[in-house]
C-alpha cells in the first residue's frame, strides 16, 4: 500500500481526499501542525508528500525546503496561494509539482500515481549496468561489455527484439514480421545467417552459446 503524509490544516478536505485516495490502495497520514507533520516524516516511512502552503507556525515553503534537505521524496504542493512567486519558489525549494486549489481529487491522484511511477523508474533501470549485453532503445544502440557493438539494421533489429523477449522463444516468422529494417520476403535461412553474424559479434559459439540459443523447429530465446 502506498503511505502518503498530508500537511494540511484544513482537516475537512484532507477528510475528503483521505477517502477518496483509499479507493487507490493509498493511506494517507494527516498531520494539521507543520512540526509535527516533519517530525512523521523524519520517523516513518513514506512514498509521497502533499504540502499546503498556508500553515500555522511557519510557511509551507520553508517546509517544503525543510523536507527536500533531509527526504529524496516527492513532494506536491497543494495550496489555495496562485501567485506566481510562490509557485516558483516551491518548486525551487524542492517541490515537484503545483497543484492549485480548488482541484478534483482526480487529477491529485493521477498526478500521485505518476510522480510514484517516475520515483520507481529512477530507481530501477530496465536493464542492469553489470549484464554483458545492455540495450538503448532511444539512442538505438546495443554495448557488449560497456563496448557499443557494430551491427547492421537488420542484426539491431533481431538481437534487440530477442533481448526484449528475453527467455522467451521467438521464431523466425516473429522476427520477420515485428523487425521493421528485415522485409517481409526474408527467408527463414536468412533469419539464420543473420543470427550467425550476431553470434560472430559476440563471440559466440553456435554449440554453446551464452545468451542467443537456437529452440530446434521454432526460432531462437536470448538468455543474459
Amino acid at each position: 500500500m502506498t503511505q502518503i503524509l498530508m500537511i494540511e490544516d484544513d482537516l475537512e478536505l484532507a477528510e475528503i481526499l483521505t477517502e477518496y485516495l483509499e479507493q487507490f490502495d493509498m493511506r494517507v497520514t494527516t498531520a494539521e501542525d507543520p512540526y509535527i507533520g516533519i517530525s512523521t516524516l523524519d520517523t516513518g516511512k513514506f512514498d509521497l508528500v502533499i504540502l499546503d502552503l498556508t500553515l500555522p507556525g511557519i510557511d509551507g515553503l520553508e517546509v517544503c525546503k525543510e523536507i527536500r534537505q533531509k527526504h529524496d521524496i516527492p513532494i506536491i504542493i497543494s495550496s489555495a496561494r496562485h501567485d506566481i512567486t510562490d509557485k516558483v519558489t516551491a518548486l525551487e525549494n524542492g517541490a515537484d509539482d503545483y497543484l492549485p486549489k480548488p482541484y478534483n481529487p482526480r487529477e491529485l491522484q493521477a498526478r500521485i500515481k505518476s510522480h510514484l511511477r517516475r520515483q520507481h523508474n529512477n530507481a530501477q533501470p530496465a536493464t542492469p549496468p553489470s549484464a554483458d549485453l545492455v540495450l538503448d532503445e532511444h539512442q538505438m544502440q546495443i554495448t557488449f561489455h560497456g563496448k557499443p557493438l557494430h551491427l547492421t539494421a537488420a542484426e539491431y533489429g533481431i538481437l534487440s527484439y530477442l533481448m526484449k523477449k528475453e527467455g522467451g522463444v521467438v521464431s523466425r516468422e516473429e522476427l520477420i514480421y515485428n523487425c521493421e529494417a528485415i522485409s517481409e520476403e526474408t527467408t527463414n535461412k536468412s533469419i539464420d545467417v543473420i543470427i550467425g553474424r550476431i553470434r560472430q559479434k559476440l563471440g559466440e559459439n553456435p554449440k554453446n552459446p551464452k545468451h542467443i540459443h537456437a529452440v530446434r523447429g521454432v526460432g531462437y530465446k536470448y538468455l543474459k
